[in-house]
């Protein structure tokens, strides 16, 4: 039964990953506009936003199997660091 229990609570975490992931997709209008016109908010928001999407995208590499994939995913650099410091992290 160990193994259920395990597969279970994996099920329990994905769909926590992904309704994370719809709220955050789902409140970006929001941000955008709370930002308003403010250069420093905006830029801040920027910077949140590819944070957040690079962490998304190492998870959603990582969680792949590469025998789905058939494309080389190729992520530019900053996000690339990002996603790697993020993954490392959650480690």
């Amino acid at each position: 039964m160990a193994a259920i229990d395990d597969l279970a609570a994996a099920v329990a975490a994905e769909d926590t990953t992904i309704d994370s992931a719809v709220v955050l997709l789902n409140g970006i209008p929001a941000l955008i506009a709370a930002a308003g016109t403010d250069p420093a908010k905006l830029a801040a928001l920027q910077a949140a936003i590819v944070a957040k999407t690079a962490t998304l995208a190492a998870a959603v590499v990582v969680g792949t199997p590469t025998a789905v994939s058939t494309a080389q995913v190729e992520t530019p650099p900053a996000e690339a660091a990002a996603a790697k410091t993020a993954v490392t992290a959650a480690s």
